[in-house]
């Protein structure tokens, strides 16, 4: 599979992913996936459940089986959760069919964005922001070895991110954007 056959947005929790990955549907007129919301529906169970009964190995478990999955797929957008990168078939599978795009953000801003929600299995403790600094440390060379875009979504407005994604995205694979593909 090309590399302009999908695009694949992966990046620490609170670095847009749903958010952009929304607006390049509209823009591209491509489906846009999210790999936890699969395994939401495929299990019938919330991402805090299954980290609570199975933990987390038993989590990245169903998470490689859905982006085994949704990758195999054509002309989509998909957003990955934080740690998918942390499995080395879902990097595999990532570079291989698709456009990685990582949307970079600092711990600071991570921690604005996700501070008030309760379904992060990983931040319900007494010090999540010491969390999200760990777990990007621990992940940011994932990212970076997946990506083929590497924007940051910091102080940019996800409404002006999307179609320079979409933009470099064209530009890389050497397409022209013809609005449906």
């Amino acid at each position: 599979m090309s590399k302009d056959r999908n695009i694949f947005l992966v990046g620490p929790m609170g670095a847009g992913k749903t958010t952009i990955g929304k607006l390049l549907s509209e823009i591209m007129h491509w489906p846009f996936l999210d790999s936890d919301q699969e395994i939401i529906r495929r299990t019938g169970a919330d991402i805090s459940w299954i980290f609570d009964v199975e933990g987390e190995s038993g989590f990245r478990k169903r998470e490689s089986d859905v982006i085994n999955d949704l990758t195999s797929r054509e002309g989509i957008i998909m957003a990955t959760g934080g740690g998918a990168v942390k499995t080395p078939a879902n990097r595999e599978y990532l570079r291989e069919r698709g456009t990685v795009v990582y949307l970079k953000t600092s711990v600071s801003k991570q921690y604005e964005r996700t501070r008030f929600d309760h379904k992060r299995p990983l931040l319900q403790n007494s010090d999540p922001r010491g969390v999200l600094d760990k777990l990007l440390r621990e992940r940011e060379p994932f990212y970076l070895e997946v990506a083929d875009i590497v924007v940051s979504t910091d102080e940019n407005d996800p409404r002006a991110l999307a179609p320079r994604i979409s933009a470099e995205f064209h530009k890389l694979c050497g397409t022209k954007f013809s609005g449906n593909r």
